[in-house]
């Protein structure tokens, strides 16, 4: 009784897997995503330079933007050269702006001499400026209108 209907979902299975098949092939030639056949050379994307100096911030408590090159800092597990300027002990030699004290505190809210570990890695809040156009739409309108 069981070898009946084992073979009656085989057929069903195939042929739906076979009707699929040939819908696929009647809607036409796959289309690649970069607007282009596979074999076409395609010129690189524009490079956007960053822009230097200071930006204002559209709201409180907003991660303040990074107004210069980060291009050959070392940020992993073990280094960050971000540090050898914003450190407490290094801002004022440098005349770089110092960590805010929150990325001092652990996650209990106890203060430390280093930088806690969840504030190690600085471009997770903090990124670079550059004169590129939005990837997506946006109407984001800062809190304080200008």
């Amino acid at each position: 009784m069981k070898l009946p209907v084992v073979a009656l979902g085989a057929v069903f299975a195939s042929s739906l897997f076979l009707a699929g098949l040939v819908s696929a092939q009647s809607n036409g030639p796959v289309q690649a995503l970069r607007g282009s056949e596979i074999d076409t050379t395609l010129p690189a994307p524009e490079i956007y330079q960053q822009r230097e100096g200071r930006e204002v911030r559209n709201y409180r408590q907003q991660p303040p933007t990074i107004p210069h090159s980060m291009e050959q800092y070392q940020i992993d597990l073990r280094t960050n050269q971000c540090l050898s300027c914003h450190d407490w002990s290094n801002a004022g030699d440098r005349g770089a702006p110092t960590l805010s004290m929150t990325h001092y505190l652990d996650r209990e809210g106890n203060q430390l001499d280093t930088v806690a570990g969840t504030r190690w890695f600085c471009n997770q809040c903090h990124v670079p400026q550059a004169d590129a156009p939005a990837l997506v739409g946006n109407t984001f309108e800062p809190s304080n209108p200008r």
